[in-house]
């Protein structure tokens, strides 16, 4: 007698499917790199710091065994990168969605468990408004105080260019930034002001006079810091 299959539920559904694919945290957070401009290892170590080495390069191939994305030689034959496949870059609109459903629906208030410093120092120093600087190299330290481990961060700006340091490179600061790293995140999401953070004493800032008074034009914001919590219904 011939027997049938058993049909789990949900096993023909594409939006499952999809979700075996890309329903891993890091997963996501790669792909998140990959639409940010990384292509090598050492950047998404950079920018996910909190995942381990054999995790990250479990998922990147993962994500090679989906054909989302290409590891390619470089030119000059001694790394790889990766590279977005056309299905890859496919999935930039429906990671966007849900960054904006979690920021709409998620509540704001950033706790410990959401933010590592230093996930949150990448994304600040790549999103700086380089265009409101001075011309030239402009270096910021950015003193996080209530972090004992990972508190001091130098950023190098030099127009487009813009580096991101943990020790101390020995130029000359330009400006000093110090609070806690609430309070930079919400600046960061534009939730304050920077002139409402330095009412409180919550946010100080010293150094060039210019870049002080100027700060609200080229201080770091989030792409999605217009993106408002959705009303209690």
């Amino acid at each position: 007698m011939k027997t049938s299959r058993k049909i789990l539920p949900g096993s023909l559904c594409p939006a499952i499917a999809s979700a075996d694919v890309i329903g891993d945290k890091w997963v996501l957070l790669i792909l998140r790199e990959l639409f940010l401009g990384s292509t090598h290892f050492s950047d998404f170590q950079r920018a996910i710091p909190r995942v381990s080495p054999s995790i990250l390069s479990n998922r990147l191939k993962s994500l090679e065994d989906a054909e989302l994305i290409l590891r390619k030689t470089t030119e000059t034959g001694r790394t790889k990168e990766y590279r977005l496949t056309r299905s890859g870059r496919e999935l930039g609109p429906i990671i966007d969605a849900m960054a904006v459903w979690g920021l709409r629906w998620r509540s704001r208030r950033i706790m410990e468990q959401d933010c590592d410093v230093g996930a949150f120092m990448w994304d600040f120093h790549r999103t700086l408004a380089t265009d409101a600087m001075p011309g030239g190299e402009t270096v910021i330290h950015v003193h996080i105080i209530d972090q004992s481990r990972l508190g001091s961060w130098w950023i190098l700006a030099n127009g487009k260019t813009v580096d991101l340091c943990t020790d101390d490179p020995g130029h000359d600061v330009d400006v000093y930034i110090s609070a806690r790293l609430e309070c930079l995140v919400s600046i960061w999401m534009r939730d304050i002001s920077i002139n409402k953070a330095k009412a409180n004493n919550d946010l100080y800032l010293e150094g060039s006079r210019e870049l002080v008074q100027s700060a609200q034009d080229w201080f770091a914001c989030s792409p999605y810091s217009k993106i408002k919590p959705a009303p209690n219904i």
